[in-house]
C-alpha cells in the first residue's frame, strides 16, 4: 500500500523564531487531516532543534534539507545522519536539483548521501527531474532513468521517497501539467524494484492546483517550496480534497 506523503520545503528560509510562528498557525489546520497522509516539515539546520521539541508526538514529522555520507569527520559546514537523528530527524531531502545546480551534487555523492541516510535511519526523499533545455531536446525519461539508476545502486527501496521535481517548474510558477506529471511518474515506478515507493510531484505546487495534481493515480504525494512557508497556503495543500 502505498503511502501519501506531503512535504514542506522551505529551502534557506525563515529563523527559529519564525519556525515557530508558523507551528502555530499550522497545527491547528490538522485535526481533520487524514491519518494516512504523511506531514513533513524539511526546514534549515538552525530549526531543527527548535521545531523537534515542539513536534514532539505530534501530527507533524521533521525533514532535514541535505546529509553528508559519512557520519563525522573533516567536512566543514556539513551534517551527518547521527546528528540528524539525535535533533528527532526522520526524513532527509537529497540530491534536490538546487544542490545539483549550485553545489556540485552528482548521481555519485546523492547515491552515498542516500545510503548514509538510510544506515543512519532517516527515510530519504530522492529528487530526480529534468531542465527546459532536456525536455525541449526530448531527453526527460533518459535523464530521470539514468538519475534512478546512478542513484539508487544499493539503496534500500522499502526505505525510500522520491520526488519528481521537472526543474523548470520549481519557482517558476510553471506547473507541469497534472496528467504529464502522472505519466513521468508512471514511467519512475515502472523502473523500480519496489512499487509501492511514494512518488512525489513537486514544482510550484499551490492551492490552486493540489487537487487536480493530487488526483492523478501514480502521485503520492507533494513536495512542496514556496507555498508550504504560510501556514494556510501549505494547510490548505495537505488538506487537498481528494
Amino acid at each position: 500500500m502505498r503511502k501519501t506523503v506531503l512535504a514542506g520545503n522551505w529551502k534557506m528560509y525563515k529563523t527559529q523564531a519564525e519556525a515557530l510562528e508558523f507551528l502555530k498557525g499550522f497545527v491547528s489546520h490538522l485535526e481533520d487531516t487524514p491519518d494516512e497522509r504523511d506531514v513533513i516539515l524539511c526546514v534549515p539546520y538552525t530549526a531543527l532543534g527548535s521545531l523537534s521539541k515542539n513536534l514532539h508526538g505530534g501530527r507533524v514529522r521533521l525533514g532535514a534539507q541535505n546529509v553528508h555520507w559519512e557520519d563525522c569527520g573533516a567536512f566543514t559546514g556539513e551534517i551527518s545522519a547521527p546528528m540528524l537523528t539525535e535533533l528527532g530527524v526522520d526524513y532527509v531531502v537529497v540530491g534536490h536539483s538546487e544542490r545539483r545546480e549550485y553545489f556540485a551534487e552528482t548521481d555519485e555523492t546523492v547515491n552515498r548521501r542516500l545510503k548514509a541516510a538510510q544506515a543512519g535511519g532517516l527515510t530519504p526523499i530522492l529528487c530526480v527531474g529534468e531542465t527546459k533545455a532536456q525536455r525541449d531536446a526530448g531527453e526527460t525519461e533518459a535523464h530521470i532513468f539514468s538519475q534512478l539508476e546512478n542513484g539508487l545502486v544499493d539503496v534500500d527501496q522499502n526505505k525510500l521517497i522520491i520526488a519528481y521535481e521537472p526543474i523548470w517548474a520549481i519557482g517558476t510558477g510553471d506547473t507541469c501539467e497534472a496528467t504529464e506529471a502522472n505519466r513521468v511518474i508512471g514511467l519512475i515506478r515502472s523502473k523500480l524494484t519496489n512499487a509501492d515507493v511514494p512518488i512525489q510531484y513537486g514544482g510550484s505546487v499551490k492551492p490552486a492546483n493540489v487537487d487536480e495534481i493530487m488526483a492523478q493515480p501514480e502521485i503520492d504525494g507533494a513536495l512542496v517550496g514556496g507555498a508550504s512557508l504560510e501556514p494556510e497556503s501549505f494547510a490548505r495543500i495537505v488538506n487537498y480534497k481528494a
